[in-house]
C-alpha cells in the first residue's frame, strides 16, 4: 500500500486538480511522487538495541545497588543481566520500529541526504518525467518519513529555474508535512510552482498537450 495510506481519494483529487491547474499557465509538466520513506534504514534497528543494550545494564546497576543484600548476588548476576539486555534491546528495537520520530534520531542526516536525493533521481527515470517535447518536466518527491522534499527539473527547466528557487515549494510541503496537513502543502506547492514556471518564461505553447499524467504517484 505505501505512501497511498495517508491520502483519501479526495486528497488525491485536490493533488491532480492543482496540478491540472498549474498545468494551464506553463509547458512545464508537475509530476509529485509520494513515498512513505526514501531507504528502509536497516541500521538504524541495530543502533537503538545497541542503545538498549546500554540502557538495560544502567537499569541493571541501579536495581543491583538498591538490592542491597536483599537478593543473592550469584542469581541476579546470572539471570539479571542477560534479562534486562534482552528487555532493553528489544524495547528499543519496537520502539524505532513502531515511532517514525524515535527512528529518524538514530539515523545521520548525511544517510537521510543521500537517501532522499538517490530516490529523487530514481523516480525521475522510472517516471519518466525526461520524456517530454521540451524536457520541461519537473518531478516533485515528497518522503514522508523524513519529511522531506526534493526537486529535479529537467534540463528545459534548469536553463530558466535555479536551485534557489525552489526553495518556497519545498518549505510548503515540509510545512504541510509537519503539521499533519501533508495534502494542503503540496497543493500549495504545485500552485507555487505553476507561478514560478510561468514567471521564469516557461511559457505555455499554442499547441501544448499533457505530456504526462496530472495523477499523483504513491510508492512505499
Amino acid at each position: 500500500m505505501g505512501a497511498s495510506m495517508f491520502f483519501s481519494d479526495e486528497d488525491r483529487n485536490r493533488i491532480q486538480d492543482a496540478v491540472a491547474a498549474a498545468e494551464t499557465r506553463t509547458s512545464g509538466e508537475i509530476v509529485p511522487v509520494i513515498v512513505e520513506s526514501s531507504a528502509d534504514y536497516g541500521f538504524a534497528k541495530w543502533k537503538a538495541a545497541f542503545f538498549g543494550v546500554l540502557l538495560g545494564l544502567a537499569v541493571f546497576e541501579l536495581i543491583s545497588m538498591q538490592a542491597d543484600g536483599w537478593s543473592e548476588p550469584g542469581l541476579i548476576g546470572a539471570l539479571g543481566v542477560p534479562l534486562m539486555i534482552g528487555l532493553g534491546a528489544g524495547l528499543m528495537v519496537l520502539l524505532v520500529h513502531f515511532l517514525p520520530v524515535a527512528r529518524r534520531r538514530f539515523i545521520p542526516q548525511s544517510a537521510i541526504d543521500v537517501a532522499v536525493h538517490n530516490r529523487a533521481l530514481r523516480a525521475f527515470l522510472e517516471h519518466e518525467v525526461f520524456g517530454t517535447r521540451e524536457r520541461t518536466g519537473i518531478l516533485l518527491l515528497v518522503s514522508l518519513f523524513e519529511r522531506r522534499v526534493e526537486v529535479v527539473g529537467d534540463s528545459g527547466i534548469n536553463e530558466k529555474v535555479s536551485e534557489d528557487d525552489w526553495a518556497d515549494v519545498v518549505s510548503d510541503i515540509v510545512k504541510g508535512i509537519k503539521s499533519g496537513q501533508p495534502t494542503d502543502g503540496i497543493v500549495k506547492a504545485v500552485d507555487r510552482c505553476g507561478e514560478l514556471l510561468e514567471s521564469a518564461g516557461v511559457a505555455i505553447r499554442a499547441d501544448d498537450t499533457n505530456e504526462l499524467s496530472d495523477a499523483p504517484r504513491f510508492e512505499s
